[in-house]
């Protein structure tokens, strides 16, 4: 199955990790700065097809911001939630997952999928219906944290929590309505956060399944951040935590 990536970031990680998976690549005609520089050394090192083409090819080609570059793709494959038990043994009392319950849409899963990566996140679970997939929208966000960080959809998201604390990793629902702060929760050893989408929150059997619920103390009008703010947020703090 091909796909498109497009946007700096997310061409260049692709052609780091897994350049094989590029058949061709159309880049923006006359465009020579440094960034694309870089872009076009990596296509030529690795046999890549380039096509220089006009912005308004390029505009055709993909649905969003791609700063003068795109690139045909086959699709890695994801990994298995048959691995997740694998994972967070081999990341031991560092394991750090992010659990996004009901996220849709694609700039969100994107965005925390960066905020993932730059805290060094094990993996990144989420259910395989009613949850955005990786697509070229995501990978565009991410800024090439899509090709870094795994990124498992589990078919039951309650089992794959049992799983996890079976593991020994401990799951902490962030709820506004939790009377404990996250600040409060110790994050310094396996521990798996839990996000809900927003507005609905975390769905009642996945709420049911963890083992401690917390809120963000909110100072100001703002009731709730958005959930790609907010798993910054949580992310951080328990890198903060781990330091």
């Amino acid at each position: 199955m091909k796909e498109q990536i497009f946007g700096l970031h997310a061409v260049t990680t692709a052609l780091q990790r897994r350049p094989e998976s590029i058949s061709e690549m159309w880049v923006l005609e006359g465009r020579r700065d440094k960034r694309l520089h870089t872009v076009l050394e990596l296509a030529q090192r690795h046999g890549i097809t380039l096509h220089e083409c006009s912005r308004k090819v390029l505009d055709e080609l993909v649905d969003g911001r791609h700063q003068g570059v795109v690139a045909s793709a086959k699709a890695p494959t994801q990994t298995h939630e048959k691995r997740l038990p694998e994972m967070v043994a081999e990341a031991g009392k560092r394991a750090l997952v992010l659990v996004l319950d009901g996220v849709t849409d694609p700039h969100n899963l994107g965005a925390c999928l960066r905020s993932a990566d730059a805290a060094g996140a094990t993996v990144v679970i989420a259910p395989k219906d009613n949850s955005a997939s990786l697509n070229a929208t995501v990978r565009k966000v991410a800024c090439g944290a899509a090709e870094a960080v795994p990124f498992v959809q589990v078919t039951n998201l309650a089992r794959s929590l049992r799983q996890l604390q079976e593991a020994g990793v401990w799951i902490i629902g962030l709820a506004g309505e939790a009377s404990q702060s996250l600040y409060e929760c110790d994050l310094a050893g396996p521990v798996a956060l839990v996000m809900g989408a927003e507005g609905a929150g975390m769905r009642r059997l996945t709420r049911e399944q963890c083992d401690y619920l917390a809120h963000l103390p909110m100072a100001g009008e703002v009731s709730s951040l958005n959930v790609s703010v907010a798993t910054g947020v949580c992310l951080f703090e328990a890198v903060r935590q781990r330091l």
